[in-house]
């Protein structure tokens, strides 16, 4: 018998089949709660996911929470409960409740909800999507021809709550996603940034937990308003040329009972085996990324923020994790795979399909890995048995860079090859270097109470390291208020220290970041041949002594290369003299010791006329006097 004729936001035959085989990519679109309209009459459709469930109704506000009032219709052969209901308003709150099969019931989250009360209530609300108007056409045309490998990547990491409050309560002090739109996109343009990664935006009930606590994964936070704000200042970042980027998190979930832990009284969304399904050291479950329904419901999610919400790229979060059975377990905490191994295979299957559709669906959209270990080919094509990752964070780099920066500069001489190791494979994977919040929270201080010495030498320390970074191949993140040289470690409790501003060696050290993102942004030497081994030079990787690092970007065209001279000592080497590959003039086009950074303001020619005299291992050479922890960078 043919099947009856469906509306568009019903759950036909189709829609089983696809979910069941984990290939539903709009799956979203049916499950969860849709404002629709059957026949004359204007509601609210609702479908859940809960193949082990007795029964599951609709409960909320329009029903004064009665759990008969509304119960739900299953449709085999999946177990996924539906029913429409009439008059139920935008913005109504409401739980499924769900009948386990030992006849408990439990109020849940909706998976696929679109919007949350705000904490500390844990209820979805009804959100209608259809609303929202885009006007970032340009922006998304444009990057379907956008490819990260040769085009410049800055990125400023912030966490919306923090980043700048309004005096008042905690909780009315947050920015809405408007504001913050308006007063990002002025900072990010004026400092020079390309993206903005975003932390915490997938709904969460616990705002110490940074949003890496998910409980509504399709819900954009509610701590800054509705979904159409959100997608109001995704649009604006488009508008004014700023790519967005979202940290989203399919490692783990949380065990709040109103979440995806146990949610049909079984484990649904997670492995069954404790072994498997649970993160001893974070108290957290782990998906099962071998059920076909749990992959679908994170592909689609991943989908959902980049072709609903226009995000230009995800971050992906503890890739290690998913990636290693053992992580952050002890032995006989897990369970070895089919080989004997400590490879999840089934993550790394869920991988190459995730990266796969999200990248081949979305040109110029990026896939970028959190990943902590040497685990070969993240950024390697699926074809080539890589995870098909855009970009990888260095962590590697990120770890000898911090632990070099940190040492008094006596000392820098024994542990120079930290500095240069990152370089010998810089392009065995497609990398981004990253000083994230991760760097400066749980008594790690910030970025500049890192630096050894007192006032001036720690501010000096700092701009010599930020230097090295933006010169050194990959992309770039640096995490908020670093770039003023915030003093205290960063908290989500309060916004960031903006009346440093006001003192001198704040103002300088932003600046000097400001000038570095803006170098970086409009040389092609910086980007166009990041991937490359033609793009980086090294002129003196080996002058531990002195601990200076001399290095040449080169463009494609050979035209307007960049030298960079950094000194990571407080000597003052007026006798330093420069190795260069041709007899040219080199003008210099950033000096760390211009008063406007912090420096002496000594004058300086603005050109220098190499001579042949080797040095460096090279047949030319100039010399330029260098001041203590002075940076001194070169256009040819």
């Amino acid at each position: 018998m043919a099947e009856k004729k469906l509306k568009p936001y019903e759950i036909g035959e189709l829609d089983q089949y696809l979910f069941g085989q984990g290939n539903h990519y709009e799956i979203y679109k049916k499950l969860g709660a849709h404002k629709v309209k059957r026949g004359k009459k204007e509601g609210v459709y609702f479908a859940v996911w809960a193949p082990h469930a007795r029964s599951v109704s609709v409960v909320g506000d329009f029903n004064e929470w009665n759990m008969e009032a509304n119960p739900m219709e299953r449709n085999e052969p999946l177990g996924i409960y539906t029913c429409f209901i009439p008059g139920v308003e935008e913005y109504a709150l409401y739980k499924y409740c769900v009948e386990t099969f030992n006849g408990e019931y439990v109020f849940k989250a909706d998976p696929y909800g679109n919007y949350a009360e705000l904490r500390p209530g844990t209820a979805s609300k009804v959100a209608d999507l259809s609303k929202i108007k885009w006007t970032d056409s340009v922006w998304m045309e444009k990057r379907k021809e956008w490819n990260h490998l040769n085009q410049p990547m800055s990125i400023y990491e912030a966490h919306i709550g923090s980043w700048k409050r309004h005096p008042g309560t905690e909780d009315t002090g947050f920015y809405n996603y408007r504001e913050f739109a308006k007063e990002i996109v002025k900072y990010v343009k004026d400092m020079g940034y390309t993206h903005v990664e975003l932390m915490g935006i997938a709904e969460h009930p616990f705002d110490g937990s940074w949003g890496y606590q998910v409980i509504g994964h399709f819900a954009p936070t509610s701590r800054y308003g509705t979904p159409e704000d959100f997608a109001w200042m995704i649009n604006y970042l488009h508008r004014n040329k700023i790519g967005v980027i979202l940290d989203w998190v399919p490692a783990h979930f949380p065990r709040d009972i109103h979440g995806l832990a146990n949610f049909d009284g079984t484990p649904t969304y997670e492995y069954a085996d404790p072994k498997m399904g649970e993160h001893p050291d974070w108290g957290t479950k782990i998906f099962d990324y071998g059920k076909n329904e749990v992959r679908n419901f994170l592909i689609s999610n991943a989908l959902f923020w980049v072709e609903q919400f226009h995000v230009d790229g995800l971050r992906v979060d503890a890739v290690a994790s998913m990636l290693y059975l053992d992580y952050g377990k002890q032995d006989g905490q897990w369970i070895a795979n089919k080989y004997g191994g400590n490879k999840n295979l089934e993550a790394i299957d869920f991988f190459k399909h995730l990266n796969s559709v999200v990248l081949g669906r979305n040109p110029g959209a990026v896939m970028i890995a959190e990943e902590s270990t040497a685990w070969p080919k993240v950024t390697g094509s699926v074809e080539d048995d890589g995870l098909g990752f855009s970009l990888k964070w260095n962590m590697g780099w990120m770890h000898d860079f911090t632990e070099y920066m940190k040492l008094d500069p006596l000392f820098r001489k024994d542990h120079h090859n930290q500095m240069t190791f990152a370089m010998s494979y810089a392009h065995s994977e497609n990398y981004v270097l990253v000083l994230s919040h991760d760097e400066v929270v749980h008594l790690k201080c910030s970025m500049l109470n890192k630096m050894p010495g007192l006032g001036f030498d720690k501010f000096a320390n700092l701009k010599v390291g930020y230097a090295f970074m933006m010169g050194h191949a990959g992309k770039k993140l640096l995490f908020m208020g670093q770039e003023f040289a915030q003093l205290r470690e960063w908290s989500e409790e309060r916004e960031l220290d903006w009346y440093l501003l006001a003192e001198d060696a704040h103002q300088q050290i932003q600046n000097w970041v400001r000038d570095l993102l803006h170098l970086y942004k409009k040389n092609k030497a910086m980007y166009e041949l990041d991937g490359s081994w033609e793009g980086f030079e090294w002129i003196n990787a080996d002058d531990a002594d002195r601990s200076i690092f001399s290095f040449v970007r080169h463009s494609k065209d050979n035209k307007k290369n960049l030298l960079f001279v950094c000194n990571f000592t407080p000597m003052a080497r007026d006798d330093y003299r420069v190795g260069v590959p041709r007899k040219k003039q080199y003008k210099l086009v950033m000096n760390s010791d211009d008063a406007k950074y912090g420096g002496t303001g000594a004058e300086r020619p603005v050109v220098y006329k190499a001579v042949k005299q080797e040095c460096d291992g090279r047949p030319f050479s100039f010399d330029y006097p260098l001041p203590p922890y002075g940076v001194a960078i070169f256009e040819f």
